[in-house]
């Protein structure tokens, strides 16, 4: 039973990390129907961002929350006005088709340049209390872990408060509802798509440096991370950021299941047998609005 317990325990940790990187590109995709695959790209520089301010300056991860998100935001909106923001003026099926072609080359791109400046080595965070961990009833619960879903937490629940009592956060989730009658009312839809995918972005970057403080980075875990986002999408259906949060703690609750019952090397077929069922038995998602 402790070695149960301590499984799920540990996948709910991992699962608050699936959850914040999936509701950036919940809110792109949900807000400006657009499929942003470079996202894992994202979250890894948020990652680089986070190690190098603490590689060389010795400051905290959790403290380089404050430099990583504002500076991930501002890259948001270059990002927009440079690349995306061209996408939007087409319809909804021109719009996802051309924001993959367009991610495909962001997501190389990064990657490519990631592995010239930094090369292909992982890389991780070692602070002082990275080896600390809570006992509770013969659980092991790693601080550091705990700290980044509880942060995790934070920032999805500001970002829900924020969509539903800023002006501009019911702009967003009008745009998202019915982007031409958003414009009837006097909405600025360029705007809150501007706002929608900075916004984004910036939950990226926080990923990124939750994940360099528990986990190794490199280049490469851009895919990966962008394919546990898509996954967490899918299960959770657009509309609901606290219901993205919850689908990220549901899949890694799964795998830690799975990899529990069948052995590690499976953990990840989970998450992609979850992702063909709920597209094929519930393809609006489980807390779809």
């Amino acid at each position: 039973m402790t070695i149960v317990l301590q499984q799920l325990v540990l996948g709910v940790l991992i699962g608050g990390l699936y959850g914040l990187a999936a509701a950036g590109l919940s809110l792109i995709f949900g807000v400006m129907k657009v499929l942003n695959v470079a996202h894992g790209e994202l979250i890894m520089l948020g990652g680089y961002g986070a190690f190098w301010l603490f590689a060389l300056g010795g400051v905290d991860p959790f403290a380089a929350l404050v430099v990583v998100i504002p500076v991930a935001l501002a890259g948001g909106a270059l990002l927009y006005w440079g690349l995306f923001g061209w996408v939007v003026r087409y319809h909804e099926e021109t719009r996802i088709k051309n924001s993959l072609l367009i991610g495909f080359g962001l997501g190389l791109a990064l990657h490519a340049a990631a592995v010239q400046l930094w090369t292909a080595d992982e890389r991780s965070i070692t602070t002082a209390y990275a080896g600390s961990v809570l006992d509770v009833g013969g659980v092991s619960v790693p601080i550091v872990r705990l700290a980044s879903l509880v942060v995790a937490f934070v920032l999805i629940g500001g970002l829900h408060l924020l969509l539903g009592r800023w002006r501009w956060g019911r702009a967003i989730r009008a745009t998202a509802d019915d982007w031409e009658a958003a414009l009837m009312t006097g909405i600025d839809v360029r705007r809150a798509y501007l706002l929608a995918f900075a916004i984004g972005t910036a939950l990226a970057g926080a990923a990124g440096t939750l994940v360099s403080v528990g986990y190794s980075i490199s280049p490469s875990i851009g895919l990966e991370w962008t394919l546990k986002a898509l996954i967490v999408v899918v299960l959770a259906g657009l509309g609901s950021m606290l219901g993205t949060f919850v689908g990220g703690l549901m899949l890694g609750v799964a795998e830690a299941c799975s990899a529990m019952i069948f052995g590690g090397p499976y953990r990840e077929v989970v998450g992609l047998v979850i992702f063909l069922v709920v597209l094929v038995a519930r393809p609006q998602g489980l807390f779809a609005k």
